[in-house]
């Protein structure tokens, strides 16, 4: 989706995760420029898809497994209405293991200040309500969420996931991908020669080399190594319109310890939203 930007398709969580499968933090100099990701090394990731009009469901953004019935996404994936499904314990798109979990949503909440005319004013972040409970296992959990506030440091290791392109003007890639993308500390990626104010305290930069997101990663996870387990810090968001690694323009993602606040008062009010008139939130029923 092009908008200026290139909108690229100790712990909290809403539910308590399981514990995590042993992962470890191995750092690749070579989503673009990624490797194939082990399967289901990253089973809180989500492949986020759509009905389209021959009744056949496409993969469009990621999303994070958050809680037994919550994905959270970004909100520019799901700004216009459709008929949206989630895939759980997903790794080749164009193939079936009989490890997927395949659940409806029932209802997309969206930040009240996400705005798609003003991508870089940020709250690019959503909730989805699934219609059933995912059933938790080796290849489908939960993912651990960051205290609220918390900012990790510049070059902190991290690695997106996704589906995305895996060059500018390439294609979706069938499979699960994995690129290492460092944090960009705030002061160097709102600096003079990289993003400038385009980015707001609100926002997480992460690569700005030869590793990025790209369309089709949106709304996926930014995975960062804290404390011996993975811990999501990023939401998928934007790159540069003028290609997806281009140097000192790092991937940019909605930070989640600053959006917490607002996932824990959909998912706490979210029996009383549809009468709540001033609810927190914008959002609509899927059909």
């Amino acid at each position: 989706m092009l908008a200026f930007f290139f909108v690229l398709h100790c712990c909290l969580a809403l539910d308590s995760p399981m514990s995590q499968p042993k992962l470890r933090a191995v750092i690749h100099r070579r989503v673009v420029n990624g490797q194939v990701a082990h399967r289901n090394y990253w089973p809180w990731q989500v492949s986020l898809q759509f009905k389209a009009e021959d009744g056949r469901y496409h993969h469009t953004c990621g999303g994070t497994l958050v809680g037994r019935d919550w994905v959270m996404t970004a909100a520019h994936c799901v700004s216009r209405p459709a008929t949206w499904q989630v895939v759980l314990g997903e790794h080749d798109l164009d193939s079936y293991s009989g490890l997927e979990q395949i659940l409806s949503v029932r209802h997309v909440f969206i930040h009240p200040r996400w705005n798609l005319k003003r991508v870089t004013e940020g709250h690019d972040v959503a909730l989805l309500q699934l219609s059933s409970k995912a059933q938790l296992n080796s290849v489908v959990r939960l993912a651990v969420l960051p205290p609220p506030g918390q900012v990790l440091h510049h070059n902190h290791i991290c690695y997106i996931t996704g589906w995305g392109r895996t060059s500018s003007k390439g294609g979706i890639s069938p499979v699960l991908k994995q690129a290492y993308l460092p944090i960009v500390g705030q002061s160097t990626c709102s600096g003079r020669g990289w993003w400038g104010r385009t980015v707001k305290k609100i926002m997480l930069c992460a690569g700005g080399g030869v590793n990025s997101g790209c369309n089709g990663d949106s709304g996926g996870p930014l995975n960062c190594w804290v404390n011996e387990s993975y811990v999501v810090h990023g939401i998928t968001s934007f790159g540069s319109p003028r290609g997806c690694n281009l140097r000192r323009k790092p991937t940019v993602f909605t930070r989640v310890s600053a959006v917490l606040w607002w996932m824990h008062s959909v998912s706490n009010t979210q029996t009383s939203v549809l009468s709540d008139t001033h609810a927190n939130f914008t959002s609509y029923n899927v059909s």
